[in-house]
């Protein structure tokens, strides 16, 4: 490791390997997360590599925004990139100061490799599903059994520290018996450039999409953590009492997901819901335009590890209706309401209240992505200097 001549967050310049299952090209939340984080790195000075599964069509090595970027072969599978990626893990951290992976495929590789190389590995965790596979997927019940133990053995390792992007998801960590000193909450970034509501006229966003009435919206993936059937169904009870509200909804067309986006389009036709607009999905820095125009953004997750969600609509002033469960809590803030989880009616409630301004205030809380690279520094710097 290097000195700085100069006085930075880190103090030091570090050599970070991060193991991670999915990156670019390939676009998530975990990945806006890491890709943030990696490019704060480098900005910073250190040095960073990233072993990741290879998807069709891309090179074998690249950079990208100053980190070198390895991928291996495991035929298209995050599944065997849990066995495909340990040799190469094992020789990259070798000459690394740090090994950071995340849950769930980028584990196992990264604690071999950090049991053999004695090197230091900090494991970030978005979310703990272990015993609600079933009740957060469609799994079946011989699948959800299997990611369930999965899961389980994730946490069996001993890694040197472990960061949740939430105190919710820390506390369903820490019941895994994982000591409390070891684990740390580290809030994901926003861009607020991006979500910024000056940038945004909400008069001009609402007569340019045709929103010339009440319109609340919803995004997000069809799957089942995300609750996007209770808020089609608070629709329904929404449109008798008023009758010319807009609901506009933008799911993922994603193929994993076929299946949920058919099941809640025929939700919406079994329910009539006449004023129901279905967005194609659009580029993620488009997001905000629709976010600022409406009226209302609603957040009926049944879990999230984070809540970007809700995070960014509140950052442009929209008002948010989200459920009370794990992080929505900890993350909404400006203008809320928080609902009971999985529960149309009392979602619906909360939506009529809107359009008559009655919501909760509280002021804006910020998560910053400089925030964010800062906290995991300081954790590097912890673990870097434990007996070995």
């Amino acid at each position: 490791m290097k000195e700085l001549k100069s006085q930075k967050t880190s103090e030091i310049l570090m050599k970070i390997l991060f193991v991670l299952e999915n990156y670019l090209p390939h676009i998530g939340g975990v990945e806006i997360v890491f890709k943030n984080l990696i490019h704060g790195l480098v900005k910073e000075g250190h040095d960073v590599t990233v072993l990741t599964h290879r998807l069709p069509n891309t090179p074998k090595t690249e950079t990208i925004e100053g980190a070198k970027i390895i991928r291996v072969g495991c035929l298209n599978s995050r599944y065997l990139f849990s066995f495909a990626a340990i040799p190469k893990a094992i020789k990259l951290a070798k000459k690394a100061d740090i090994i950071h992976a995340t849950t769930f495929n980028g584990a196992p590789p990264a604690w071999i490799a950090s049991l053999i190389t004695k090197k230091p590995v900090l494991l970030t965790v978005h979310e703990v599903w272990i015993n609600r596979w079933r009740e957060l997927t469609e799994l079946g019940p011989i699948s959800g059994f299997i990611h369930d133990i999965l899961e389980r053995l994730i946490y069996i390792p001993n890694y040197t520290h472990y960061a949740t992007v939430s105190n919710s998801t820390k506390k369903m960590l820490l019941e895994r018996n994982i000591k409390e000193s070891k684990v740390t909450t580290v809030y994901n970034g926003l861009d607020y450039e991006l979500w910024d509501p000056k940038k945004y006229n909400k008069e001009s966003l609402k007569k340019k999409l045709g929103w010339n009435t009440f319109t609340y919206f919803c995004s997000g993936r069809p799957g089942v953590s995300k609750g996007i059937e209770y808020a089609v169904k608070a629709a329904a009870l929404v449109e008798k009492e008023l009758p010319d509200a807009q609901f506009v909804l933008m799911m993922s067309k994603d193929e994993e997901y076929q299946e949920r986006y058919e099941h809640i389009k025929e939700m919406i036709k079994e329910l009539q819901i006449k004023n129901i607009t279905l967005l194609d999905p659009v580029p993620y820095d488009k997001i905000p335009e629709l976010v600022s125009a409406a009226d209302a953004m609603i957040v009926p997750s049944v879990s999230e590890g984070f809540g970007f969600t809700a995070a960014e609509a509140s950052a442009l002033g929209t008002p948010v209706v989200a459920s009370n469960t794990t992080s929505l809590p900890e993350v909404v803030s400006n203008k809320f309401i928080l609902t009971e989880p999985r529960n149309p009616e009392s979602i619906a409630k909360a939506i009529i209240s809107v359009s008559n301004k009655k919501y909760n205030t509280k002021p804006l809380k910020k998560f910053t992505w400089k925030e964010n690279v800062d906290n995991y520094l300081e954790i590097y710097k912890k673990i870097n200097y434990l007996p070995k």
